[in-house]
């Protein structure tokens, strides 16, 4: 191994992307910098960012650091693309042979959709690495064709790879069940990527619970990384005004997705404006409404929202970058998740973060509510019924207009524990070892 040990670093989700596993992705690669290692990433083209998820964050972008070298592996465009205009001449003149051909390539490969990067980050990857041998390889899913690839270049190359499970492949976290049927390709390619990895990272204790039960052969590989906030891109949040004369602003910052409480978000927030102390509230919702191109339509019509209900705002994406000012215009911060025990979230330590009162508009079980049990200025409902949200709401209004400063200090300091670096520091001496022994 050299003086500066080097990782291909497999994150499909990396910035300019606006995904939510990006934040993960692009702490590793810097951290990773930052102590020593030649980081290669390989991320998304460009051109998926642009016309299949249909925007880009530039600010995010520019916070990852320059001597991280980035690659952008292509891939096959069939399942997205809807412009007939752009079809090649061989879909565009014989559609079902295009299609039958598709359909062939993907039932006899990795089973991703994005099965045709992985390929190509395989080719990149070795093309790379003999030119100049990298030490470890790290992945990250999803997409899970990133693991597909880790394991590929390590059966070639003999280095030894990591997983990195942001979401779960075969679970199905919002039902809590399995998200493939039995003898499906994904469990063999599962159990395969595993038996041969050198660790798996899984971002709270159930899901890594979870897999360990299904393959105990690789529970001792198993670990818990959390995710964290970024001090970098969160400067310290000032105190909310206790001016009473002034409404109270509550505040969702994140993607609005189709399988969020979204009704009883609206109506907890509709009864506590009209009936509480807080009458005047807004409730301002920062960030995008689904995650591809042309999904916000679809999510508008399913909620019912084309038209804002009375005192809701859409305000819109902001820049990861610009993120401090959306927390300090805001008096309570909403942790609106679906999902169950096996999600965290990484909202909630940059929520957390800010010290303000947090309420929770979730199902009961959450992953995150094992972070938030000891943050002391969590409110959380006794059910999702509209009466249950309303008095959670009121109860972190009244705790935001009391702005009491040795509560959000004990927050803050409760928060301080959970940064992403903090998470990622016995992480990259695990990986450094490896890498040591790969070398030998």
């Amino acid at each position: 191994m050299t003086a500066r040990p080097r990782v291909l670093y497999l994150a499909f989700y990396f910035p300019p992307s606006r995904a939510s596993g990006v934040y993960r992705a692009r702490a590793t690669a810097n951290y990773f910098a930052e102590s020593g290692w030649d980081v290669t990433v390989m991320r998304a083209p460009q051109r998926f960012l642009l016309d299949v998820v249909g925007s880009t964050d530039e600010g995010l972008a520019a916070t990852v650091d320059p001597r991280i070298d980035v690659v952008l592996p292509e891939m096959d465009y069939y399942a997205w693309e809807l412009d007939i205009r752009a079809y090649g001449s061989f879909r565009g003149n014989f559609p079902f042979l295009a299609k039958r051909w598709h359909e062939f390539k993907q039932r006899f490969s990795f089973p991703d959709p994005y099965a045709s990067w992985g390929r190509s980050a395989v080719a990149e990857g070795l093309r790379l690495h003999a030119e100049r041998p990298f030490d470890l390889v790290i992945a990250t899913g999803n997409p899970f064709a990133a693991f597909g690839a880790a394991y590929e270049l390590g059966r070639r190359t003999g280095l030894p790879y990591i997983v990195d499970n942001r979401d779960a492949w075969t679970l199905d976290l919002f039902t809590n069940t399995d998200a493939f049927p039995k003898g499906h390709p994904a469990w063999k390619w599962e159990r395969r990527i595993l038996e041969h990895a050198a660790e798996a990272l899984y971002v709270n204790g159930a899901l890594r619970d979870w897999h360990a039960e299904r393959y105990p052969g690789v529970a001792e590989r198993m670990h818990v990384l959390l995710n964290g906030w970024d001090p970098d891109v969160l400067p310290e949040v000032p105190p909310p005004s206790t001016d009473e004369d002034r409404p109270l602003s509550f505040a969702y910052v994140g993607t609005l997705t189709a399988v969020q409480p979204v009704e009883a978000l609206f109506a907890g927030f509709d009864l506590m404006n009209s009936e509480s102390s807080h009458t005047g509230s807004t409730l301002d919702l920062y960030g995008h409404i689904g995650f591809f191109s042309g999904s916000e339509t679809r999510i508008r019509s399913q909620f019912g929202f084309d038209t804002e209900p009375e005192g809701v705002r859409f305000r819109g994406p902001v820049s990861k970058a610009e993120i401090g000012k959306a927390y300090a215009d805001s008096d309570v911060l909403v942790f609106l998740a679906g999902g169950s025990k096996y999600v965290t979230s990484g909202k909630i330590f940059e929520y957390m973060a800010t010290g303000r009162p947090i309420v929770s508009v979730h199902e009961r079980g959450s992953a995150a509510e094992e972070l938030l049990r000891d943050y002391p200025l969590w409110f959380v409902p006794a059910s999702l019924e509209a009466a249950d949200v309303a008095a959670a709401f009121a109860e972190a209004g009244d705790a935001a207009r009391k702005g009491d400063p040795d509560l959000a200090d004990q927050a803050r300091r409760y928060a301080a524990s959970f940064t992403r670096y903090q998470a990622l520091e016995a992480f990259e001496q695990r990986a450094r070892a490896l890498a040591t022994r790969s070398a030998r």
